[in-house]
Formats: C-alpha cells, structure tokens, sequence
C-alpha cells in the first residue's frame, strides 16, 4: 500500500511542472505584458517598468521561471494584488470555509444520491425509478446560481427558517481556533455557536450539492441496474442466500466502484466550483475569494489557485484508487 501511494505521489511532481510551465507562459504571455494586465487603466509607462523591476519581469526568461519555481517549492505563491496578504495565508484562512461547505454539500449529495438511485434501479420501470431520472435531469440543468437565489429567497427571506448568508451570526461571541466554525463550537463547548454555523451550511451546502446528487443518482442506478443482472447475483439467490445479504454485499458493494470514482471527482469539482454558490449566500470561503480575483485581476492569486486544485484531484484520485481495493478485494492497485 506505501509503495502505491509513494508512487501515486511520485506522479505528482511531473504533472505540477508541466503545469507550472503552462502558467508562468500563461501570466507572460498577457496582452500587452504582465505589468499592462496588472495596473489595467493605470498601465502608465513609469507605472509598467515599475511593476517590471518589482516583479522581475524584465529579467531574462529562464532566470524569471527559477526565480519561481524557487519560490513555489519553499510555499510562496506570492502576495495579493487585492488584499496585500500572502496568498497561501489567504487560502489558509478561507479553505476552512469551503471545506465545511464542500463536506455538508457532499453528505447531501451521497446521502440522497445513492439510496435514490438503488431504489430507482431496484424499481426499474416504476413511479420512482421515473421520479429519479425527471429529478436527476431538473438538478443537472438547473443553474446553481439561480436555485440558491430560490432557496435563498424561500427557506430565508419567505419563511425566515434558515440564515440567509454568512457563516455565522456577527452577533455571535465564539471562538474561532481551527477556522472550521462548527467544529470550533463543539471543541469549545460552545454548542449554539456551532449550531448555529451548522444553520449556515445548510441552504448553499443543498445548492452546490444538487449537481453532484443527480449525477450520483444516474451512476448509482445505471450501476445497479448492471450488478443486479449479473451472473454471481443469479447464482447467489439460487443458493437461496438471504436477500439482504446478496443487496448489500453482492450487489451495491460490486456496483460502488463506479460510484465511488464519481464521488471523487464531483469532490474536487465542489471544492474547485463554489464560487457562484459563496457569491450568493456571501460566504466567505476560497471561492467568494477566487471571484474577487478574476474581477481584481488578481492573478498571484488566480495562479496559485490553479496549483492548489491540481494537487487536490492528484490527492482525491489517490483515495479513490486505494478504496477501489477496500469495496472490492478483486481489485488490486497496480
């Protein structure tokens, strides 16, 4: 298992210098040069060598691209045009946020998405194996933008049964250690505090995860629909095994491999694809930040972004590959 995981690694390193290559290309081949993209209207001549001298861009190239790859390796994705903070403590302070969202977000999309589509494919042809596709398809082409605006407009102005945006009532005296608001509250024993962030999660988690859950459903049902015909699952009820027992480890064991390979990528893309969702509940997670930038033409922090979310899917592929061999023992990681 080290050694699939040391190579899993390994695979990395190539993978981010290819990728380091195509953004520093990217950020010096702007029109008009870094600088002009940078400053924008303020693009004055004295105003772009000075941005040149400041950030090295007029240095040669490949003296340019050391200087950093250099940077890169020791943790300094640069600082914030926008903030004038270090990018990597910006994303340290955000990432709590969208990791408690992308998790509440995936719970409802798992949670939902595989007993819905088990149930569709074990009633195939039936009222809820109609009701899953018609939902699926509502989720898939829904914009996640539009259905937070509904939600919000609902569950928080209409009814007033959830919090309308935020992470957590400014009123609110609770201690903050991790960042991750909920767990702060319950390792500080200050339960309101984190029920109350819990609240926050709740109406853009079901937003951001509605897209997921209805591809989860499709695989779910799809997969299901193909274990259950099987040859193995025949021969299991002709052994007159218990039914329980050949659903829950003849059947949706076998058809979870493909789901399992989609959680992970809808994983990334969660975490990758909140920005619409913490725009509209005000969220101030990494995504809210990442809008900030392409507006701001924040581009140390655009560039640090793209790396980030590279070595998050290298990372979530390499937990799918490795549960591959705990769901089914057939499977081995090569």
């Amino acid at each position: 298992m080290l050694r699939v995981i040391g190579k899993r690694l390994a695979l990395l390193v190539p993978t981010l210098f290819g990728l380091s290559i195509l953004l520093f290309l990217w950020v010096r081949n702007l029109p008009g040069g870094p600088a002009t993209a940078l400053l924008g209207e303020k693009a004055t001549p004295e105003a772009v060598a000075r941005i040149n001298e400041l950030y090295g861009f007029d240095r040669p190239l490949i003296t340019q691209y050391l200087t950093y790859m250099g940077k890169l390796l020791q943790g300094d994705f640069g600082v914030s045009i926008n903030t004038g903070r270090p990018v990597l403590e910006e994303f340290a302070t955000r990432f709590p946020a969208t990791v408690e969202l992308t998790i509440i977000a995936l719970i409802f999309a798992v949670g939902v998405g595989v007993p819905l589509g088990y149930l569709a494919a074990r009633h195939n042809g039936r009222l809820i194996d109609h009701g899953s596709v018609v939902l699926s398809l509502i989720g898939i082409t829904v914009p996640v933008f539009f259905l937070a605006f509904i939600l919000k407009y609902l569950f928080a102005i209409q009814w007033s049964l959830l919090p309308p945006d935020g992470r957590q009532d400014p009123r609110m005296d609770a201690t903050h250690y991790t960042q991750f608001y909920v767990l702060d509250g319950v390792l500080t024993g200050e339960y309101d505090a984190a029920w109350d962030a819990f609240l926050h999660l709740i109406l853009p988690g079901i937003a951001l995860g509605t897209i997921p859950l209805a591809i989860i459903v499709r695989i779910t049902r799809a997969s299901v629909l193909e274990v259950q015909n099987a040859d193995y699952v025949r021969t299991a009820r002709a052994k007159g095994l218990r039914e329980s027992t050949i659903r829950g480890s003849f059947i949706l064991r076998n058809a979870m491999l493909p789901v399992v390979t989609t959680i992970g990528l809808q994983l990334g893309l969660l975490i990758s694809g909140a920005v619409l969702t913490e725009t509209v509940f005000a969220f101030n997670g990494i995504g809210r930040f990442l809008r900030d930038a392409i507006f701001g033409l924040d581009y140390p922090v655009l560039q640090g972004f793209i790396i980030f979310i590279a070595v998050l899917y290298a990372l979530i592929n390499l937990i799918v590959d490795l549960s591959y061999s705990v769901i089914d023992p057939r499977v081995r990681v090569q």
